[in-house]
């Protein structure tokens, strides 16, 4: 569960206490509250002692599950992703092949290039050619710049569905791991409703729904000029959504349409998708719907973008669905 403030999730874990008996007279809620501050989970700020959350009580969410979305990345820079390419790369494996013309001294593996010789040759007349040489193999890492955008439009929280809960939970998820598990990746994270406009992670917990439309070109765009300031090889896009752009901007103007997939944003928004896969940044979807209109929209988006998505129900992130275009096949995770 996630709540809007520590106070409010506090009230919650008081009134559970009050009811269930989680504490007794030796350890009540105040000496819980007392241990969360001492151990830094959270502090008190302001005047009126407003409890917030540190970055040590932000909780690593999925993040094994989401660890699949920096595959297939191109060679580069020393990182922290691995890559299919395989040579002279940054980091040894315990794979081993015949050496090849260009192959470093550092490269061979001496014992096992000694065993091969001594099998193919003998201990009494013993010597090594060429072909008893075995290379350790060694895989390249990159480094990557992501952009991560968050819905937060209304339609997040209509008809009685809780969109932005699990929106939150996957954001700060991805958020965590990039940071902790890939120090030398770039993170930037915008917001889109009407407009799109960057935030920082500490803010994430805290991110509510406006009464905004969605406009995912708007989004988009940002993360574009974002990503054209970095000067890593590898670009990608993290998109959260309910899957329906209702809103785009046509000089100082909004055109909108809440209901159904406008033709007119929806082509716009399927263009930006085809020019982001042009200049080679994918963009993986997360969709916090069920809705089968919204999924055929985020299908069609990846399809034309050459990207990936995940579904999610609201109930959390244990049934993602992962779809990759460019295997064209499908898995649950």
């Amino acid at each position: 569960v996630l709540f809007r403030s520590v106070g409010e999730a506090l009230q919650w874990l008081t009134e559970v206490d009050r009811q269930y008996k989680l504490t007794n007279d030796q350890y009540g809620m105040g000496d819980f509250i007392e241990d969360l501050k001492k151990n830094g989970f959270i502090s008190e700020e302001g005047p009126t002692g407003e409890y917030k959350l540190n970055p040590k009580g932000e909780q690593d969410l999925r993040k094994s599950a989401l660890e699949e979305i920096f595959g297939k990345l191109k060679k580069s820079k020393s990182g922290e992703h691995k890559t299919h390419h395989s040579g002279q790369g940054d980091e040894s494996t315990t794979d081993r092949r015949d050496y090849e013309f260009g192959d470093t001294l550092e490269q061979i593996s001496i014992t096992d290039s000694l065993k091969n010789a001594q099998i193919n040759h003998g201990l009494d007349n013993f010597f090594m050619t060429e072909e008893d040489l075995e290379v350790m193999e060694s895989e390249y890492k990159t480094q990557t710049s992501t952009v991560l955008m968050i819905d937060i439009s209304h339609s997040m929280i209509l008809y009685g569905e809780d969109r932005i809960t699990p929106a939150k939970k996957v954001a700060m998820a991805l958020a965590e791991m990039i940071t902790k598990k890939y120090p030398k990746d770039t993170l930037d994270i915008l917001v889109f409703g009407n407009d799109a406009w960057q935030i920082e992670i500490k803010d994430l917990p805290y991110l509510k729904v406006g009464p905004y439309h969605t406009n995912t070109v708007a989004g988009l765009e940002l993360a574009m000029d974002i990503l054209r300031r970095r000067k890593n090889t590898n670009k990608q896009i993290f998109m959260i959504t309910d899957g329906k752009p209702t809103c785009i901007k046509q000089g100082i103007k909004y055109y909108k349409n809440s209901f159904g997939l406008d033709p007119i944003i929806l082509k716009q928004t399927l263009n930006l998708a085809g020019q982001l896969r042009k200049i080679k940044i994918p963009v993986t979807t997360f969709m916090i719907a069920t809705d089968p209109y919204l999924q055929a929209f985020v299908r069609d988006f990846t399809k034309a973008n050459n990207g990936n998505a995940y579904y999610s129900s609201l109930q959390g992130l244990g049934n993602l669905v992962f779809e990759d275009f460019r295997r064209n096949r499908r898995k649950n995770l």
